[in-house]
């Protein structure tokens, strides 16, 4: 039988993998690259840096795909604590995935507008690039919803596991509902994000990830002599 440390280390580099990618094409990409305010800067941007943003694309492949393998790890390592909860983690986890895989296709139309030399004559071209990078963060808002609920159940098991800090499974579970905050508020608030409140909301996932991701990879888990 596999040992519950090897099973948890595999579960902590897939999330690394996670974590770095997501970072990468979620956070990194667009703050080189995209200026909401000004279509043609950003038009600009990306020409003169085609091969970073076809990365970014590749990386958001890399991070989804490592997605879809994750939960399947952490349930193998937790589902005899509560195996609904883990049938729950599971399902809400992988439901982003085809979400988030699909919702790529926007920026592989940019790519096709950038490259193909009968748009490039087009007076309106990057307010079309903008506007495909505009559906690409509703996707993301989308696939966000999942992103957010599973952490609960995820949460519910680090807690009740005793193999993990039980802080991180606290973490987690306020994640979950730090999510569905910032995903309600900028859907029914126009202007929620001016309010400035949105990264302080996402600070508990993001410790409760980042510190389980390594607390998997660098200690294990702990296991009942």
């Amino acid at each position: 039988m596999e040992s519950p440390n090897k099973t948890a280390r595999l579960a902590g580099a897939l999330y690394l993998i996670v974590v770095l990618t997501g970072m990468f094409s979620l956070l990194y990409i667009p703050s080189k690259l995209i200026v909401w305010t000004d279509a043609q800067l950003t038009f600009n941007n990306i020409q003169a840096s085609e091969t970073l943003f076809r990365f970014g694309i590749y990386s958001g492949i890399v991070c989804y795909t490592a997605f879809l393998l994750l939960p399947l790890v952490l349930y193998k390592l937790l589902n005899h604590i509560n195996k609904t909860h883990a049938l729950a983690m599971v399902a809400l986890a992988l439901t982003s995935v085809p979400i988030s895989l699909f919702n790529l296709s926007h920026k592989l139309a940019v790519l096709t507008l950038i490259s193909k030399p009968e748009y490039l004559s087009q007076s309106d071209l990057p307010a079309q690039v903008l506007m495909q990078l505009e559906f690409y963060n509703n996707g993301i808002d989308i696939a966000a919803v999942f992103w957010g609920l599973w952490l609960f159940p995820f949460g519910y098991l680090v807690f009740k596991s005793g193999m993990i800090p039980k802080i991180l499974g606290i973490f987690l579970m306020a994640g979950c509902f730090g999510y569905i905050i910032n995903i309600t508020g900028g859907l029914l608030y126009p202007d929620y994000q001016k309010l400035g409140i949105s990264g302080i909301i996402s600070l508990p996932s993001a410790l409760g990830e980042i510190g389980t991701c390594l607390w998997l990879l660098i200690a294990g888990v702990r296991t009942k002599s």
